[in-house]
C-alpha cells in the first residue's frame, strides 16, 4: 500500500509548515504528515523548512538567532496568499495539539533540520516532547543528517527512522549499514535511475516531491512505500487512477 505523505502539510494549497496546512492534510486523510523542526535561540522547537525566516515570513534572519516571542510576531502566511495574513509560525507542540484536536490517526513524520546547522540538543528536546505522553498517532523521524538519526535512535530505540537523500548512493549505503534505519527518502530522480534494483533493496522507499500524475503512476508501478507530495488530495486520486489502470 503506497502511503501519501503530506509534505510540510498540504503545502500546495496552504502556506507550508503552518497550522492551516496541517489541518488541511488531516482533512484530506493523509496517511503521513511531514514537517521540519529547528531550535529557536531560547530553545523552542520551531516548525519551518529553512534555517532563516525570509522565504516564508515577512522577517529576516536565522531561527537560531531569534527567540520565540520574536518568531511569533512574524507573518507566515501572506507570502502564500493574503487570506493567510494572520497565520503564525507554529511550534512543534502547537502542531501536536492541533493533530490531537483534529483526531489525526496517521503518522507524524518529523524531519530534524540539522543538515546545514546541527542545533545542540535538538534531538533530546524533540524526543523529550514526543515521549512526554501517548499520542493518538504514531511518529517517525527523518533527516539528511545521519548523525541526528544515530542520536535519536539512542533516545528512542523503537521509533522508525528514515534517511533523506537527493541522489547519493553513498547515503543509501549509510542507511544499509544501520539495521535501525527503516527506509530512505530519495529524490525521485534516484528512484528512476535505480528502477531495476529497487525490488531487491531491503529498505522502504518514499521519493520526494511528487505532484505529477505520470510520476505517481511510476511510483505505484514500482510499489514504493510512500509518495511525498505537496498535494495529498490530488495525489490520492492519482494513486486510485493508477491502480484502476495498471501500466501495461
Amino acid at each position: 500500500m503506497t502511503q501519501i505523505v503530506a509534505h510540510r502539510g498540504a503545502s500546495g494549497s496552504r502556506p507550508e509548515n503552518t497550522l492551516p496546512s496541517f489541518a488541511e492534510a488531516v482533512r484530506v486523510d493523509s496517511d503521513v504528515i511531514e514537517l521540519d523542526v529547528h531550535l529557536s535561540k531560547d530553545g523552542h522547537l520551531i516548525v519551518m523548512h529553512d534555517e532563516d525566516v525570509e522565504r516564508t515570513t515577512n522577517g529576516k534572519g536565522l531561527i537560531r538567532e531569534k527567540n520565540l516571542a520574536e518568531i511569533k510576531k512574524l507573518n507566515a502566511g501572506s507570502w502564500f496568499s493574503e487570506s493567510y495574513q494572520n497565520t503564525k509560525v507554529p511550534t512543534l507542540k502547537e502542531v501536536l495539539d492541533l493533530l490531537v484536536m483534529r483526531n489525526f490517526r496517521g503518522v507524524l513524520l518529523i524531519e530534524l533540520k540539522t543538515d546545514h546547522y546541527h542545533y545542540p540538543e535538538i534531538e533530546m528536546k524533540t524526543a523529550t516532547l514526543m515521549t512526554s505522553r501517548l499520542w493518538p498517532f504514531k511518529h517517525w523521524y527523518c533527516s539528511f543528517n545521519i548523525d541526528s538519526l544515530d542520536i535519536i535512535h539512542k533516545l528512542e530505540p523503537d521509533t522508525q527512522l528514515d534517511l533523506i537523500l537527493s541522489t547519493s548512493d553513498k547515503k543509501v549505503l549509510q542507511a544499509l549499514d544501520r539495521p535501525y534505519i527503516e527506509g530512505i527518502h530519495p529524490k525521485i530522480d534516484w528512484v528512476l535511475k535505480n528502477k531495476a534494483t529497487l525490488p531487491d533493496l531491503p529498505l522502504a522507499v518514499r521519493p520526494w516531491t511528487i505532484d505529477d500524475e505520470t510520476l505517481v503512476k511510476e511510483c505505484v508501478a514500482l510499489n514504493t512505500a510512500g509518495i511525498i507530495t505537496n498535494f495529498p488530495e490530488k495525489v490520492q486520486q492519482y494513486v486510485k487512477n493508477a491502480r484502476n489502470k495498471p501500466n501495461k
